[in-house]
C-alpha cells in the first residue's frame, strides 16, 4: 500500500500521531518528563505513557513507562523520585482493583512500585520543590472523615451495586461526568500504615524488602462545599502549606470561588481571599513562600463581562496588591523566577499565546517569546536562566522546547516524535468591522495553485468558548485534514475572542448574534475577495459556541452551501437551565437577551443543508439541544423535503461520546461524515452513503488501521 503524502491525507495515520502534553522538571533541573498519548492496540481509545527528555537537548528522548492502562500526572519529589497515577495492575497484588493508584519510580532507577492504592482511586499528585512533602488529590465519600470510613462506604456501595447519587446542592455534573458521590479532597501523603485501619487483616502482611514502604493519606480539606472540579493545590516550596480554591455557595444554586490556606502539618484551613461579588483563584507560591500570584475578577453580569486581573497576595494575611492592572490581557500565572523578582505568565495575544515576564515591584510587562505559537506547561530551571514549556501552533502539534529567559531564544528538544509535515501554508488575514474594530484570522491554504480557476473552496471555522482564540494546535478541529482535500480554512477571532483587549470582549458580551456574527461575515467577505478563493463554494462550521454561531449563521444568510454544527446551542431558553453550570449562563443573559439571540427563532429562514452532530454524554451542551434542532430543522426549516420524508439535512449522533468526540474510531467517523457532506454540497460530488460504517470502511480500504507509528526513540531499560 502506498503511504499517504502526509498523515493528513489518511485519517488512520492522523489519529495515530503521538500527542504530547504536560511537563514535570526535577528539583535539581536535570530531568524533564512529559506525557505522550497514542491509540491503544484496538484503536478504540488513547493510552498515555511517560517519556523523559534531556534538558540539554543532547540525548534522544526515551520511554519510561508502558502499560495498557497508561500513566499520567507526573511529579518529581525533592529527592528525584518520580510519582504518577495509573490504573495498571500492581505486580505485588493479584487481587487489586483496577482504579488509578499512586506509583513511584525511585530516583536511582528500577521498576515502578505502588505507593498507595485505595477504593475510588487517586486523581492527582503534587510534590514540594524543597522538602519531602507530597499532596494527593482523591475523592472521599460523604459521611467519611478518614480512609477507613471511606473504604467501608465504598465497599457497601459496590456490594449492593448502587450507583445512585443523592444531591443536596448544585451543580450535579460537569462537562462530561457526574459529580458525586465522591467529593474531591486534598490529602497529605504520610509514611507508615494507615492509623484508621482497625484490624491487622486490614493492615495487611508486611512485605519483603523490595516492596515499597506503606503510605497512607491524611485528610486536609474535609468539610468544604463540593467543588465544581478537581482541586489543584498550590504547594509552597518548603511544603508547609498549600493554597486551594474553595467553592462558596451563594444560595439559589449559585457559586463562587475563594482562596484558602491549608497548613499541612495540622490540616488547619483558613480563608485568605473572600471578596463579595468577586471570584479568586490561587496561583504559584513564591520561592520564599511569603507571596503568591492570584487571579481575581468581579463576577459577571449581563452588562459586565469577565475581567480577570493579577494580584500579589500575602500568603499569611491574604492582603492583595494589584499587579499590572494597566495591561489589557488576561494572564495565567505559571511560575516565579527563583529570585522572586518576577513572575512568568501566559496570555492570549493577537492569535498567539506568548510567554510574558512581569516585574513584581513595578508591574512592568515584558514579552519573552515572539514566535507564532501558543505556550503551556511552563517550568523554570533552578538557576532561573532557562524555562521549559510545551508549545504548539497551527503549523505543528505540541512539542517540548527550551527557552532562554534572557534572550528569548527557543530550542526544540529531541522529543518522542517528529513534527508531521502539514499539507499547506498558513497566512494571516484581517479586516475592519462596521464599528471600526480590527478583526483578524488565520487562513490555512492548500499547497500549490487552486485546482479550479475560480480558486480554493473555503471553510469558515468558528471557534468555541466563546472566550478563546484560534492560536494553538487542535486535534479535534484540525484544518490540515481539510486543506489536504483542497479546501482553504478560515480561522477568525471575532468579538468575544481573547487576546485583543477588554473592549473586544465587551463588544459581544450578552449579544452573541450581533458583533460576533457581523465580524465573521466581514472577515469572510475580505477572504473571498482574494483571487485564490472561490466565493461561490463556501461552508461554515463550528462546535459549542461555534456551533451556536453556525446555527445563527444558518438563520441569517444563505451565502454558504453547507453548514456543520457540532455540540451546538439551539434554543437558549432550554439550554440555560440544563447546562452543567447554569449559574454562569444566568450571569450573562437576561431572559430578553436569551430570547433575542436564540437561533431557534429563525428556523424558517434556514435554506442551507445542515449537518448536526451531537454526543449523548455532553453535559455542557445537553443532547436536548441537538434533538430539538434536528426536529425543528425537519419540521420547520425552509429547505424542502423529498416526498419520502428524507431531507438534505443530516444528524450524526454519538450515544457514548461527550462534548468533544474523544475516541479514535469516532473521530474517524466524524471527519469521514463531515468530508462527505461537504463534498456533496460544496464540491458538487455524488452524495455519500448514509451508512457511516460503510463510509468509514471505504475510507480505510476495508482493512484494519495500521499500527500507530512508534516514536523514534529507545525504551528505557
Amino acid at each position: 500500500m502506498t503511504s499517504p503524502a502526509t498523515p493528513f491525507h489518511d485519517l488512520s495515520h492522523y489519529v495515530a500521531l503521538p500527542r504530547v502534553s504536560g511537563l514535570a522538571l526535577s528539583a535539581d533541573g536535570t530531568r524533564l518528563v512529559t506525557t505522550v498519548s497514542t491509540p491503544n492496540s484496538s484503536g478504540t481509545g488513547f493510552v498515555s505513557a511517560l517519556w523523559e527528555l534531556d534538558p540539554a537537548g543532547e540525548r534522544a528522548a526515551y520511554r519510561l513507562t508502558r502499560s495498557a492502562k497508561g500513566e499520567t500526572g507526573a511529579a518529581f519529589g525533592v529527592g528525584g523520585d518520580l510519582y504518577f497515577t495509573s490504573a495498571r495492575p500492581d505486580p505485588d497484588d493479584e487481587d487489586g482493583e483496577p482504579s488509578p493508584a499512586l506509583w513511584r519510580v525511585p530516583a536511582t532507577g528500577g521498576e515502578a512500585r505502588v505507593v498507595l492504592r485505595r477504593p475510588g482511586g487517586v486523581s492527582g499528585v503534587v510534590c514540594a520543590r524543597d522538602a519531602d512533602r507530597t499532596l494527593v488529590v482523591a475523592g472521599l465519600l460523604p459521611g467519611a472523615s478518614d480512609e477507613a470510613g471511606h473504604r467501608s462506604l465504598h465497599e457497601g456501595r459496590a456490594k449492593a451495586k448502587v450507583d445512585a447519587i443523592l444531591h443536596s446542592s448544585y451543580p450535579v455534573r460537569y462537562w462530561d461526568h457526574d459529580l458525586g458521590p465522591q467529593v474531591p479532597q486534598v490529602f497529605a501523603l504520610e509514611d507508615g500504615p494507615d492509623p484508621s485501619r482497625e484490624t491487622e487483616e486490614d493492615a495487611g502482611t508486611p512485605g519483603t524488602t523490595d516492596r515499597a514502604p506503606e503510605r497512607h493519606l491524611r485528610l486536609l480539606t474535609g468539610g468544604q462545599h463540593p467543588p465544581l472540579h478537581e482541586p489543584s493545590p498550590r504547594l509552597a516550596p518548603d511544603g508547609t502549606f498549600a493554597l486551594v480554591d474553595v467553592t462558596v455557595p451563594l444560595g439559589r444554586a449559585d457559586l463562587r470561588s475563594t482562596i484558602a490556606r491549608v497548613d499541612v502539618a495540622d490540616g488547619g484551613l483558613r480563608t485568605l481571599v473572600d471578596l463579595e461579588g468577586s471570584e479568586a483563584h490561587a496561583g504559584p507560591v513564591s520561592p520564599d513562600g511569603t507571596r503568591a500570584v492570584v487571579v481575581v475578577g468581579e463576577m459577571t453580569t449581563p452588562d459586565r463581562p469577565p475581567h480577570p486581573r493579577l494580584h500579589v497576595m500575602d500568603t499569611g494575611t491574604g492582603e492583595l496588591t494589584p499587579l499590572a492592572h494597566d495591561w489589557d490581557r488576561w494572564a495565567q500565572p505559571v511560575a516565579w523566577t527563583p529570585d522572586g523578582s518576577s513572575v512568568l505568565v501566559l496570555a492570549d495575544s493577537e492569535g498567539r499565546r506568548p510567554v510574558f515576564r512581569i516585574d513584581v515591584a513595578d508591574g512592568r510587562v515584558e514579552q519573552v517569546t515572539h514566535d507564532d505559537a501558543a505556550w503551556s506547561d511552563l517550568v523554570v530551571s533552578p538557576d532561573g536562566a532557562t524555562a521549559y514549556g510545551v508549545r504548539s501552533s497551527y503549523l505543528f502539534p505540541p512539542e517540548v522546547v527550551r527557552l532562554d529567559l534572557a534572550t528569548g531564544e527557543v530550542t526544540p528538544l529531541p522529543g518522542p516524535a517528529e513534527r508531521p509535515q502539514v499539507p499547506g501554508r498558513l497566512e494571516e488575514v484581517e479586516t475592519t468591522a462596521a464599528d471600526g474594530s480590527r478583526v483578524r484570522a488565520w487562513l490555512a491554504l492548500p499547497e500549490g495553485e487552486p485546482s479550479s480557476a475560480s480558486g480554493h473552496p473555503l471553510l469558515l471555522w468558528i471557534h468555541g468558548g466563546p472566550l478563546g482564540s484560534w492560536n494553538a494546535w487542535t486535534w479535534r478541529w484540525n484544518p490540515w485534514l481539510m486543506t489536504a482535500q483542497g479546501y482553504a480554512v478560515l480561522l477568525p477571532d471575532p468579538a468575544l475572542s481573547t487576546g485583543y483587549g477588554q473592549e473586544f470582549v465587551r463588544r459581544g458580551w450578552g449579544t452573541w448574534g450581533d458583533a460576533p456574527y457581523t465580524d465573521l461575515m466581514a472577515v469572510t467577505d475580505a477572504t473571498v475577495a482574494r483571487s485564490d478563493i472561490d466565493a461561490d463554494r463556501t461552508a461554515a462550521m463550528g462546535g459549542s459556541f461555534g456551533g451556536y454561531m453556525a446555527n445563527w449563521v444558518a438563520g441569517h444568510t444563505d451565502r454558504f452551501r453547507a453548514i456543520v454544527t457540532h455540540a451546538s446551542l439551539w434554543a437558549l431558553d432550554g439550554f440555560g437551565p440544563t447546562t452543567d453550570a447554569a449559574f454562569y449562563w444566568q450571569r450573562e443573559m437576561t431572559p430578553q437577551m436569551s430570547a433575542d439571540h436564540s437561533p431557534h427563532r429563525f428556523v424558517e429562514q434556514i435554506v442551507t443543508p445542515m449537518l448536526v452532530i451531537h454526543g449523548d454524554k455532553d453535559y455542557r451542551v445537553p443532547i436536548g439541544e441537538g434533538l430539538r434542532l434536528w426536529y425543528e430543522l425537519l419540521s420547520r426549516s425552509g429547505l424542502p423535503q423529498a416526498e419520502d420524508g428524507t431531507t438534505p439535512h443530516r444528524f450524526l449522533y454519538f450515544p457514548q461520546e461527550n462534548h468533544w468526540i474523544m475516541s479514535p474510531q469516532h473521530a474517524t467517523v466524524w471527519y469521514s461524515v463531515v468530508s462527505g457532506f461537504l463534498a456533496e454540497h460544496v464540491l458538487g460530488e455524488e452524495p455519500p452513503t448514509t451508512d457511516t460504517d460503510a463510509a468509514v470502511g471505504r475510507h480505510l480500504g476495508l482493512t484494519a488501521p495500521p499500527a500507530p507509528p512508534a516514536p523514534d526513540a529507545p525504551d528505557a531499560r
